[in-house]
């Protein structure tokens, strides 16, 4: 039943993902017959307000009224315009730099957004952050440093969400951060899968940058595998110095003559991605293809993906992009996918149920 269930949904994303406009893709709205829950309403912050206006499209509905502006000395202000009190409120806004501000900002946003809605006596309230930060450093700094990840968790639950749905979080431990309030992990390998599957593909190895990743890369290929594409695994390993600066990969596995799809959660500097398309390119691979979740591309990583050798990169629209892209930029919505588990779940379950 499960196995039947992935199918419809995989179905599902494919046909209202497929549509490409030049390197980002359209949008199309489920049939009007799929009704969404209106005592349920959706609320954007800032730094991802085209990405909330897709899931109100695809769920059939507008976004909340709500006006965020900035006063005086960069307070945040929060006139609201429609009734919440005994309705189930859902606010999207990714913990990163996007729309002007930095991550800490966006943080500060979704919190203040979180205490007006339960000052206005909402039933619930489900922090939709399709990027959570704060999830990389703290391996890398001393004893007493912060473990950042975990104060987020508990600045969320202070504020009063009483949920969280996530996207692809950098480790699965994450979860266990938060004491009294659910985190719904969804996995992207829905989205991507399609999008390979009717690609000319030939010998395809999956290729994880990293052995931690390793599980995401399996589910891609497993999902390959539906679709009749049979797939081998390999995986780059990094050997890192000073401050985790890498020093050198190594590749196990063989890509002779393959077709080869990198599968990455996290795009900061590509240096890693783009290292690794590299030894992969030397160790025989025939094209190279690149999966990334979160594209939180800083300084000029764009420019070194349009110069790379990798083929195509095919992101998500957790974050907005700041520039335009490369030609060998695909993007593809996660809107289905929020969209599918918000209207299939009723408030008080998992949304992650439905993606398992």
């Amino acid at each position: 039943m499960n196995k039947l269930f992935s199918t419809l949904v995989i179905s599902l994303v494919f046909f209202t993902n497929f549509c490409i406009a030049n390197s980002f893709q359209c949008f199309d709205s489920p049939s009007k017959g799929d009704t969404f829950d209106h005592q349920t309403i959706l609320f954007s912050g800032n730094t991802n307000l085209p990405l909330a206006e897709k899931i109100a499209n695809y769920l059939g509905t507008t976004l909340g009224s709500v006006i965020l502006k900035k006063i005086n000395d960069t307070e945040i202000c929060f006139p609201k315009e429609d009734s919440i009190r005994g309705k189930n409120v859902l606010i999207l806004q990714s913990s990163c730099s996007s729309s002007g501000q930095n991550l800490n900002d966006n943080l500060m946003e979704l919190y203040l957004l979180v205490r007006t809605m339960k000052r206005a006596s909402a039933a619930s309230i489900t922090a939709i952050i399709p990027y959570y930060g704060y999830t990389r450093q703290d391996k890398r700094l001393h004893q007493r440093a912060p473990v950042s990840t975990s104060d987020i968790a508990l600045f969320l639950e202070v504020a009063g969400v009483d949920r969280v749905a996530t996207l692809d979080l950098h480790g699965g431990q994450i979860q266990g951060f938060f004491r009294n309030t659910p985190v719904d992990n969804l996995y992207a390998a829905s989205l991507f899968v399609p999008y390979f599957a009717v690609k000319d593909l030939s010998n395809v190895v999956v290729v994880s940058p990293d052995i931690e990743d390793i599980e995401r890369a399996k589910k891609f290929a497993e999902g390959l595998e539906t679709y009749g594409i049979p797939t081998e695994m390999a995986v780059v390993t990094k050997q890192r110095g000073a401050f985790g600066k890498v020093q050198s990969l190594t590749l196990v596995g063989n890509v002779q003559d393959a077709d080869v799809i990198l599968v990455d959660d996290i795009c900061y500097t590509a240096d890693t991605l783009i290292k690794a398309a590299q030894l992969l390119h030397e160790q025989g691979a025939r094209r190279i293809f690149a999966i990334v979740t979160h594209p939180v591309f800083s300084n000029n990583t764009l420019e070194e993906i349009g110069n790379s050798i990798i083929e195509e990169m095919v992101i998500a629209d957790t974050i907005p992009l700041r520039e335009s892209a490369p030609s060998n930029i695909r993007s593809i919505s996660v809107a289905p996918l929020l969209g599918t588990a918000i209207r299939k779940t009723p408030v008080g379950n998992s949304l992650a149920d439905l993606f398992p």
